[in-house]
């Protein structure tokens, strides 16, 4: 299957510990049927909804998919390479560097409005909003999979550790 293929894939890339480059242009010339990913697209009413497709040691694969409205606040990726591609919709990505940890300063140097076919990545410390009226699916690959992350509250200049959940796993509800 298509996916199978695409996991074989990152698996070759991992031995090369993900080189920017060409991993960034197999992601973009990769492209998923809506029917492929089907299993995986899982919406929650509260929050974005985070659907694990693959995971082992070196990589995950995520299908995250956001209402309107949702965002996934200003946070880092632990250090890790980690790419995502807007497959249907859009989204606004705003992308900052960390200028102290005490006080937090964080300075954004960009806003990106990402339309389907963007592909951002590796991210460091971004926030990433669905402003539009329309559900949002993007695929996320992730190098080195981890639990949780640091997440800067710019108004109360606290970083927070944040647990990350599963709505669904291989296509089944957690």
């Amino acid at each position: 299957t298509l996916m199978y293929t695409f996991i074989k894939s990152l698996k070759s890339f991992a031995k090369d510990d993900f080189p920017v480059k060409k991993v960034s242009d197999f992601i973009i010339n990769s492209n998923f049927s809506k029917k492929t990913l089907a299993k995986y697209s899982h919406f929650n009413e509260n929050t974005f909804a985070r659907n694990m497709i693959y995971k082992d040691k070196d990589f995950q694969i995520l299908l995250i998919c956001w209402s309107p409205g949702q965002l996934a606040p200003i946070h880092g990726h632990e250090g890790e390479k980690c790419w995502f591609k807007v497959l249907s919709g859009k989204l606004e990505i705003c992308n900052y560097t960390l200028e102290s940890r005490t006080p937090l300063r964080l300075k954004k140097i960009e806003k990106i409005h990402a339309n389907e076919g963007y592909l951002d990545g590796p991210a460091d410390i971004h926030s990433v909003n669905n402003v539009s009226k329309r559900p949002v699916v993007t695929l996320h690959i992730y190098a080195k999979p981890y639990d949780s992350c640091e997440t800067y509250d710019i108004e109360t200049k606290q970083i927070k550790r944040m647990e990350m959940k599963y709505h669904s796993i291989d296509g089944k509800l957690c």
